[in-house]
């Protein structure tokens, strides 16, 4: 079984179809880990895309303020209009499939989904300390992030605690991540529509369950054609800025 694990997709319709075309015949099946919407131009293409596609996906923050089960208050300025902004574009259907999202853990095929932390869905989690509790206490071997927009992740065995920094480089494609049975992995994908590693190219995983690799990707998109979609309809500018240099 392999699984193309999506994350924090902004409502970027631009790099989602980027990613859909270049990893095309290498998955069986997507999964979510949610921000669907926020900071982009394309809140209702991206949610009927992963509606149609996608076979288990969880909510973000950015999900839940867009459907109004939470405000955007304790965002930011920049992050709170584009909360905002999203609210106001996105059609009754697209409200509803957001509400209903379930938050993670979720399992699916032997692995579990979060968005933040295993106990607080809202967490960053960038250090190893706190990862820790989602590493020892999640009730799968693999279990798949996001919310940072950071690709890589954590591993533990034996009382041993990595971080994993692992990503393609210019000119790559991916990284590959071989699965020690005997070691337990929190993996971020990273994020496909507003990546935050310094890297531009939009970023997803392939799980291979079966060879137990994790496939870290990086595909190169459109910014500036998101860019004039994101400033043509009000979006704050340095949201838009931020997608060329992948911060």
């Amino acid at each position: 079984m392999r699984l193309l694990v999506l994350s924090d997709i902004h409502a970027n319709r631009t790099a989602l179809d980027a990613v859909s075309a270049a990893l095309q015949g290498r998955w069986d099946k997507i999964v979510c880990l949610g921000d669907l919407v926020g900071y982009g131009p394309d809140p209702n293409e991206v949610v009927e895309e992963i509606r149609a596609k996608a076979t288990a996906t969880i909510r973000g923050n950015h999900d839940k303020a867009g459907c109004g089960i939470d405000s955007a208050d304790d965002f930011n300025p920049v992050a709170r209009k584009a909360a905002l902004w999203t609210k106001e574009q996105l059609r009754p259907e697209n409200v509803e499939y957001l509400k209903q999202l379930p938050s993670g853990p979720f399992q699916i095929d032997g692995v579990a989904l979060l968005h933040g932390a295993l106990k607080n869905e809202d967490e960053y989690v960038f250090s190893p300390a706190q990862a820790l509790e989602g590493l020892l206490e999640s009730p799968t071997q693999v279990t798949f992030f996001g919310h940072t927009h950071y690709q890589g992740g954590f591993s533990f065995r034996d009382n041993n605690l990595q971080v994993i920094h692992l990503k393609a480089g210019p000119g790559q494609a991916f990284a590959a991540l071989q699965l020690d049975k005997g070691t337990r992995y929190l993996i971020n994908p990273g994020s496909v529509g507003q990546p935050r590693d310094g890297d531009a190219r939009a970023a997803c995983a392939v799980a291979d369950l079966d060879h137990n690799v994790v496939e870290f990707w990086r595909v190169p998109y459109d910014v500036e054609a998101v860019q004039k979609r994101m400033l043509g309809a009000g979006l704050p500018e340095p949201l838009a800025l931020r997608l060329a240099i992948g911060r």
